[in-house]
């Protein structure tokens, strides 16, 4: 009893953090396609309803269904043809809304074709990391492309091109392109972007680090002061390791640069001295996320620096410009208890850990209060995967999966309390454990599974082994209409079976293409359009120029609301791009 009752508060909590923080104001999401059975529709309810709204379908105005439907809001219409049109509308007469009407994809995935950038020199651009928001205000998403040719890490020499962002309609439309310009170098670690509603106004920012060279989507120079923006501060190793370096928020709607500030903090006049290193592998890491950090209005959060010494720079966007609320900064201490010096992943999570209402940071192995000061350092360093979520439900509060690189580790793979830092699994390893996933694939066992590169075991949420038979471990997925997590590797998505996996799909089979090498991560996965469950996005190998959005349509019988009113889960949206792609996770548990 007490265990339901400590699940309840903080079920409770997070609905009122929810509630209190700023929500998106989607449509209704509707799509329609074509398969072997008829044409499947899928819907959004939003997190502002009642949970009970039912809803009537209308194929070429006439109504499709005999009673309103209140169940899951998915539907098939097995009498269908690729020329119908639908729309949804609510059948609450207090709200008579409906949604845009559709037309039956033709093909299993949206087709968005795009204006690919003409290759530099000998390397062709292809699409990498997407991320999405609604940048024009009209309940839709909009899904901004980052384009790479030559991306490298700084741990290696050599040039890299020009980074380029776009903006995309569904349908296509191009709105902006954004050149960050030969001083951004490309890679994972160097370009986070940000997509969000910064300042409330109902369209969405778009925020990044930039130096002089870039053009924003209006093509003008991003220039403060008296600085050249044709200057070129590459070293002969393609190094950028001198130069001014700003932080911009841009018009999401027109790309157009709103407001520039120097960018925080400096990398300083000897990286070597200040970071650990003269070619940049220490100074030119970034992070990047979004966080409420007073409980209701988003914060922009950037970072630089994990391997040593980390600088973490809060800003507010308000009336066009941007105000530091605040920065944490290790210096160079090196008490990794006392400091988040040496703790940071190539990843970061921003949620309310501590129950105050307002976001935290988790920094690795570190966590940084609201206030910008240290809630705690576990010590065990660097890492390349981590997942919060409430990963125990029968645990108060949420919990933190990560894997760590130093070895020997006492807890190379741990399981720890995200309030607090509390170890509650410990696996010592020898090894860089450079993988690590947890998700809830077994209804059998309560909680979240968890698994890593450190062995062939999955341990259930009380580190007991539930299998030898480890199944992949990179991203997890909501796809077949349980409530369980599959799993998605590169295109293929499988479904746990209780000791090893059955292949639902493999998106390859349609042309589908991932990104980031051996990193093998979708553009993109996340809950874009339809019902509750999710989406992915690839590019097509034969036609990079195509961006491939693939969604379910497999019949489910559960009713929720969008992820993307689930706070935890919309946050990790915003930060799927940064450095090493994770996948979101919900911050409540649904699992049986």
């Amino acid at each position: 009893m007490k265990n339901i009752f400590l699940l309840l508060i903080a079920l409770t909590h997070s609905v009122l953090l929810n509630s209190a923080t700023q929500a998106e104001k989607l449509d209704r999401g509707l799509v329609a396609v074509n398969t072997e059975n008829g044409v499947f529709l899928s819907w959004r309810l939003l997190g502002n309803e009642a949970p009970d709204l039912a809803f009537n379908i209308f194929k070429n105005g006439v109504l499709l269904n005999n009673h309103p439907l209140t169940g899951a809001t998915c539907f098939l219409d097995s009498l269908a043809s690729a020329e119908d049109t639908y729309l949804v509308k609510t059948a609450s007469k207090a709200d008579k809304t409906a949604s845009k009407p559709v037309k039956p994809w033709i093909k299993p995935y949206l087709t968005i074709k795009m204006q690919r950038p003409e290759a530099q020199g000998m390397f062709q651009y292809l699409p990498n990391d997407c991320s999405v928001g609604d940048l024009d205000g009209d309940g839709e998403y909009e899904i901004v492309v980052k384009w790479n040719a030559r991306a490298r890490d700084n741990s290696h020499n050599g040039l890299t091109d020009n980074v380029f962002l776009d903006a995309y309609k569904l349908d296509g439309t191009r709105l902006w392109r954004i050149d960050l310009g030969c001083n951004i170098r490309a890679g994972a670690h160097y370009t986070q972007f940000m997509v969000y509603d910064l300042d409330g106004d109902g369209r969405a920012e778009i925020a990044c680090k930039t130096a002089p060279g870039t053009i924003d989507g209006q093509g003008k120079a991003v220039i403060l002061g008296n600085d050249d923006p044709k200057a070129d501060y590459r070293d002969e190793n393609g190094h950028i390791l001198q130069g001014p370096e700003y932080l911009t928020v841009f018009n999401g709607l027109t790309g157009a640069e709103i407001s520039t500030v120097p960018y925080e903090p400096p990398r300083g006049e000897n990286p070597k001295t200040v970071w650990g290193d003269d070619r940049g592998n220490r100074s030119e890491r970034y992070l990047a996320c979004i966080a409420y950090l007073d409980g209701k209005h988003p914060s922009l959060v950037m970072c630089r620096g994990y391997y040593t010494r980390a600088v973490i720079a809060a800003w507010d966007f308000k009336k066009g410009k941007l105000k530091k609320r605040w920065v944490y900064d290790t210096g160079d201490s090196r008490d990794k208890l006392k400091t988040a010096y040496g703790q940071g992943n190539h990843s970061i999570a921003a949620a309310d850990v501590d129950g105050d209402g307002r976001d935290e940071i988790i920094y690795g192995g570190a966590a940084i209060d609201d206030n910008g000061r240290l809630l705690y350092s576990t010590g065990l360093g660097h890492g390349d995967a981590h997942h919060l979520s409430d990963l125990d439900p029968d645990r108060p509060g949420l919990e933190f999966f990560d894997v760590h690189e130093n070895r020997p580790s006492p807890a190379g793979v741990e399981l720890r309390d995200a309030r607090t830092g509390q170890l509650l699994f410990g696996r010592p390893t020898t090894i860089d454990v450079g993988r690590g996933l947890a998700a809830d694939i077994d209804p059998r066992h309560r909680g979240f599974e968890f698994w890593s590169a450190a062995s062939d075991s999955v341990y259930n949420i009380r580190g007991e082994v539930i299998s030898t038979r480890k199944p992949s471990t990179n991203f997890r997925i909501y796809w077949d209409g349980d409530v369980q997590d599959e799993l998605l590797d590169g295109t293929k998505i499988t479904k746990w079976n209780g000791d090893g996996t059955d292949l639902l799909v493999d998106f390859r089979d349609f042309g589908a293409s991932a990104i980031n090498g051996t990193k093998n991560n979708p553009c993109l996965s996340a809950d874009l359009f339809g019902d509750w469950r999710e989406e992915a996005i690839y590019y097509n190998r034969e036609n990079p120029d195509e961006l491939m959005i693939f969604t379910t349509v497999i019949p489910s019988e559960i009713r929720m609301v969008t992820l993307m009113s689930d706070h935890i889960y919309r946050l990790g949206i915003a930060v799927q791009n940064v450095a090493y792609n994770q996948p979101p996770h919900l911050g409540r548990y649904i699992g049986k």
